[in-house]
């Protein structure tokens, strides 16, 4: 699974800089999948899917942090729990119960998203 920000959110910023896969962003903010990542040109998701790393998608929030859940491997292979939560003062990163993934999937995207 991957991990969410609740609306509890109180925008300090705190998890930001402890994400290894740049898969946090503030409020507002467009994000790209070749941020932090590896990732350049286009890309396949292995459906038939396709898209350009490097496109600017639009913010998932306008009002809290959030997280790119195509881009959140909660730390697995970097670190023993996720670090967004670790730092978290108001236990609002938590997970996400629509966004389920194995060890074995989060080693995957974690090796995906970092060309290894």
């Amino acid at each position: 699974m991957a991990i969410k920000i609740t609306d509890e959110c109180i925008n300090c910023g705190a998890c930001e800089p402890e994400c290894p896969n740049n898969a946090i962003y503030d409020a507002g903010v467009s994000w790209r999948f070749s941020e932090g990542t590896a990732l350049n040109g286009v890309i396949d998701f292995g459906d038939g899917t396709t898209l350009d790393a490097n496109e600017e998608q639009p913010a998932l929030s306008d009002e809290v942090y959030y997280i790119v859940s195509d881009k959140c491997t909660e730390c697995v292979g970097f670190h023993d729990e996720p670090q967004c939560a670790a730092v978290c003062p108001v236990d609002c990163c938590v997970d996400d119960e629509d966004v389920r993934e194995t060890e074995e999937e989060l080693l995957a995207k974690k090796a995906w998203l970092h060309g290894e």
